[in-house]
């Protein structure tokens, strides 16, 4: 019996999960999130940021990849996986940009709203606080705030982010 090409058993060990797979419980909040794509227009120009969440090695890990078109150009990529830090006894991230940017942080599960309490991303030789908080609008859509810190204090920008049908 012949083997299958290594390409083909590389691609499936690694394949996401679809969206039925079962999460770790500590996850359980972002399940909705996962096996979808989801895209907002950001404020002040015409700028779109769609990200895309799939699970990972059973559910124990959730990626968001994620990229901001402006027309038809990518000009910024990033990718964050969000896990159960069993010694933390937390949910965590881990955030990374095409540029060479990341930071790490934490969820936490609030009602109707995932929080992100603030977190450092360093890049460049530069740091830059953020912090945030996602809201559920429905089955299709969530709220973002996300707050950058600045000389003067925290500054808000919200998107609405809508599921991406295709």
């Amino acid at each position: 019996m012949k083997s299958p090409p290594l390409a083909l058993v590389i691609a499936l060990a690694v394949a996401p999960l679809p969206a039925a797979a079962a999460p770790d419980p500590a996850l359980q909040p972002l399940a909705f999130l996962a096996g979808h794509c989801w895209a907002g227009t950001i404020p002040g120009n015409a700028d779109i940021d769609e990200h895309c969440f799939a699970w990972l090695y059973d559910g124990r890990y959730l990626r968001d990849r994620h990229v901001v078109r402006r027309g038809d150009k990518a000009v910024y990529e990033g990718e964050t996986t969000y896990y159960w830090n069993s010694v933390a006894k937390q949910v965590e991230y881990f955030y990374v940009t095409e540029a060479g940017g990341h930071a790490t942080g934490r969820m936490v599960a609030s009602g109707e709203a995932l929080e992100f309490p603030a977190a450092v991303m360093a890049s460049g030789g530069k740091s830059l606080g953020f912090r945030g908080r996602w809201t559920r609008t429905g089955e299709d859509g969530y709220e973002v705030l996300r707050e950058y810190e600045t000389g003067k204090g925290w500054v808000p920008v919200r998107m609405a982010m809508k599921k991406v049908i295709r």
